[in-house]
């Protein structure tokens, strides 16, 4: 048995329940999570406005933490890894776009809001060593929801010109630095004068980024 936050319904509260542990099949690994984040999808989910909901389910799409187990043999070298879950499963072959069977991780299949997540062993990622549990927990689903737009469909290059609209969310946030890193003009736009004097502090001046801010349909620069 294992501890989990588990959800029973729409607009109920989610609680910790002790669950059976996760049952390895081929190709599965089981990892004990360290850090898991949360995610606007499981407020979503919470409130029942997503689509496929089942009930009781283990929310949590992003995680990080130790491989515990493994099914296969073949897949021994992960023992002990520390990592990071990609929670796009069954992306496809196409890059551009997903395949019929494409899910996220915490819906159908229970997620990282528990002590141990089972997930397919080619969703595993070596966590980078300069991160923490909890930094690594931080980025996968947002960053790529954030990396595929922006590349992936937009093929963003440097030099060119990028609107974030509603910057201070996850997704607005990777894709603000996504932007800078490659060398993208970047405008980004937010009815929070807070997030903008935020997104000022954080960047330089010397970074060709441009902050504007929509107020009842006009653009304030």
């Amino acid at each position: 048995m294992m501890q989990a936050v588990v959800l029973s319904g729409v607009n109920k509260p989610m609680s910790v329940q002790e669950v059976a542990m996760p049952v390895l099949e081929a190709g599965e690994a089981l990892v004990r999570i360290k850090a898991a984040a949360l995610n606007r999808r499981d407020h979503w989910i919470q409130k029942g406005e997503y689509a496929g909901l089942t009930f009781p389910i283990i929310l949590g799409s992003d995680g990080a933490g130790v491989v515990e187990q493994v099914f296969s043999p073949v897949d021994q070298i992960w023992l002990s890894e520390h990592v990071v879950i990609n929670p796009s499963l069954n992306w496809g072959e196409n890059e551009c776009f997903q395949s019929s069977d494409f899910s996220i991780l915490g819906l159908p299949a229970n997620g990282t809001f528990a002590e141990f997540v089972k997930v397919k062993v080619d969703s595993l990622f070596t966590k980078p060593p300069h991160l923490s549990f909890e930094e690594a927990a931080a980025f996968p689903l947002a960053g790529l929801t954030a990396f595929r737009a922006l590349f992936s469909r937009a093929n963003l290059k440097k030099g060119e010109k990028l609107l974030v609209v509603g910057v201070g969310g996850g997704v607005s946030s990777f894709a603000l630095l996504f932007g800078k890193a490659i060398g993208a003009e970047v405008y980004v736009t937010s009815g929070s004068i807070d997030k903008i004097k935020f997104d000022r502090t954080f960047f330089t001046c010397r970074r060709r980024i441009y902050f504007t801010r929509l107020y009842k349909g006009r653009v304030q620069v």
